[in-house]
C-alpha cells in the first residue's frame, strides 16, 4: 500500500515538472496578478478553489500554484508577495476551525443571496413561473452561475470587512483602556507622595494653631470683682 502511494506521488511530481516546463513567463505573471487582485479575506479565491473543496484539494492546489509563482521561478516583481498570499490562504484553510468559520460566513451569504433572488423573482413573472416548474434545478443553475459566484464572493468579503473593522475597533478600545491604566499606575507614586504631604501639612496646622482663651464662667458661690481694664 505504501509503495503504491509513493509511486502515485512520484507520478504527480513528474506531471507537475512537465507542466511547469511548458509554462511561459506570461502565464506565471498572469497568475501573480490574479492572486494579487483577489479579495483579501477570501482564501478560497486565492487558491482558485470552490467553497466545497476538500483538504486534499487545498493541499494539491497550493502546491501547484506556489510552484507556479515561486520567486525562484517567476520573474514578476511581485512574485514574492503572491507566493506569501498563497501560503497564508493555505494555512487558513488547513486550520479546521478557521475553515469552518469561513464556511459559516459562506452559508450565511448564500442565504442572503437566495432571499434577495426570491424578491427579484416576484417582480419577474416569467422567471417566477420557470422557478416553480422545477425550483430545485433552477436554483442549482443559478448558484452555479458566474453571477451568483461573484455576488457570493463580494458578499463574503463585505461581511469579513465588517467583522475585521469591528475587531480593529475592539482592539483600539482595549489599547486606550490599557494606556489609561498604565498612565494611572505611572502616577501612583506621585499621588501617594502628594497625599502624604497633605497629611503632614494638615497635622502641623492642627498642632500650631492659635486657640482662643477659655471664657470665664461666673461661680455663684464666689463673689469677686472683675479686674478693671486699664485705659490708655
Amino acid at each position: 500500500m505504501g509503495d503504491t502511494s509513493a509511486s502515485t506521488a512520484a507520478d504527480d511530481d513528474l506531471l507537475l515538472k512537465s507542466f511547469f516546463a511548458e509554462v511561459s513567463e506570461v502565464e506565471r505573471d498572469n497568475e501573480v496578478l490574479r492572486i494579487l487582485s483577489c479579495f483579501k479575506l477570501n482564501p478560497f479565491e486565492y487558491l482558485n478553489l470552490p467553497f466545497d473543496a476538500t483538504p486534499d484539494d487545498i493541499k494539491k492546489q497550493y502546491r501547484k500554484l506556489s510552484l507556479l509563482v515561486h520567486p525562484d521561478k517567476c520573474k514578476h516583481p511581485q512574485a514574492k508577495e503572491a507566493f506569501g498570499a498563497l501560503a497564508k490562504a493555505q494555512q487558513l484553510l488547513s486550520d479546521e476551525q478557521e475553515r469552518d468559520y469561513i464556511l459559516t460566513q459562506v452559508h450565511a451569504a448564500k442565504g442572503e443571496l437566495r432571499a434577495k433572488r426570491k424578491k427579484q423573482l416576484k417582480k419577474d413573472a416569467a422567471s417566477k413561473i420557470k422557478s416553480l416548474v422545477d425550483e430545485g434545478k433552477y436554483e442549482q443553475q443559478y448558484e452555479q452561475s458566474e453571477e451568483f459566484q461573484q455576488e457570493l464572493k463580494l458578499k463574503i468579503s463585505e461581511e469579513e470587512g465588517r467583522l475585521k473593522k469591528d475587531e480593529e475597533e475592539q482592539k483600539e478600545m482595549w489599547k486606550r483602556k490599557r494606556e489609561h491604566e498604565e498612565q494611572w499606575e505611572g502616577t501612583r507614586e506621585q499621588r501617594v507622595s502628594s497625599w502624604r504631604d497633605f497629611m503632614k501639612t494638615g497635622k502641623k496646622g492642627k498642632k500650631g494653631e492659635i486657640r482662643p482663651p477659655k471664657l470665664k464662667t461666673e461661680d455663684p458661690n464666689k463673689s469677686y470683682v472683675q479686674r478693671p481694664v486699664k485705659r490708655g
